[in-house]
């Protein structure tokens, strides 16, 4: 049976200054759980269902597991609908983002404010086989659950880094190019892309952040196709990141 003080600490690790100050997130789902487990995450406890328990107990049985029922599960979910198994575990340490460097692309994220968008950004990433993405320091916490959840698994597999992108940015060697997006850019599908780039994408409501915008080397805009008169304003920030990033690596593999 769950303690009280348990199902607190548990829901404590929603609020960003726990989930730092504590060093430990929540993720949940069956798939979500066995990701980390299989890329060798520090999983501190598992609360999983007996049916749950059992089907993945080959997987499972060098952890902490306690056994919870769904009322339990529920009590201490960030789902509507749990699915079976709920993890604790500790925050990996990351370098800053100024030693991450590419050897072909980078993926740099200004302000991006909103959970899903984070996590899908962080889903294609993996897709794409993108191993780090460096982050703003006001960027939403990768650990966010909502951002884990969104992640569908990827976070067990693509590093965040958070730095101080106007000095990451400042200490890039001039080989490397820095491409920003904007609405009025250059055509995505008529640039000529170096074999090292990094990939800026502003947030969602102020695009890439001024003091940052002298040290863009080249603009990309998405273009818009027809001659409709009424068409959205921009992009959604994890749509124009998955166009972009899929034409640079379909130039790649070309």
């Amino acid at each position: 049976m769950l303690s009280k003080n348990k199902i607190k600490y548990i829901n404590s690790l929603k609020i960003t200054k726990f989930r730092h100050e504590n060093k430990q997130f929540v993720a949940e789902g069956s798939k979500l759980v066995k990701d980390l487990i299989q890329e060798h995450f520090d999983i501190t406890e598992l609360y999983a269902t007996a049916k749950w328990s059992e089907e993945n107990s080959e997987l499972t049985e060098n952890l902490q597991i306690y056994l919870v029922t769904d009322a339990e599960l529920k009590r201490i979910s960030n789902l509507t609908e749990p699915n079976g198994v709920l993890a604790l575990a500790n925050i990996p340490s990351m370098p800053p983002g100024h030693e991450m460097l590419p050897d072909d692309l980078l993926i740099v994220l200004d302000g991006i404010s909103d959970p899903g968008n984070m996590g899908t950004i962080i889903r294609t990433a993996d897709w794409f086989g993108i191993k780090d993405i460096i982050c703003s320091e006001d960027t939403v916490d990768v650990f966010n659950p909502k951002v884990v959840q969104a992640t569908m698994g990827s976070i067990a597999r693509v590093k965040v880094h958070y730095d101080d992108l106007e000095s990451f940015m400042k200490s890039v060697p001039p080989d490397i190019e820095i491409c920003g997006t904007f609405m009025d850019g250059e055509n995505l599908y008529e640039t000529v892309f170096s074999p090292k780039t990094i990939l800026v994408f502003g947030s969602e409501a102020k695009g890439i952040s001024k003091e940052l915008l002298p040290l863009i080397t080249k603009k990309l805009t998405v273009p818009a196709s027809g001659n409709r008169t009424h068409r959205p304003e921009s992009l959604n920030v994890a749509v124009s990141h998955a166009i972009i990033t899929a034409e640079y690596m379909r130039r790649q593999n070309q």
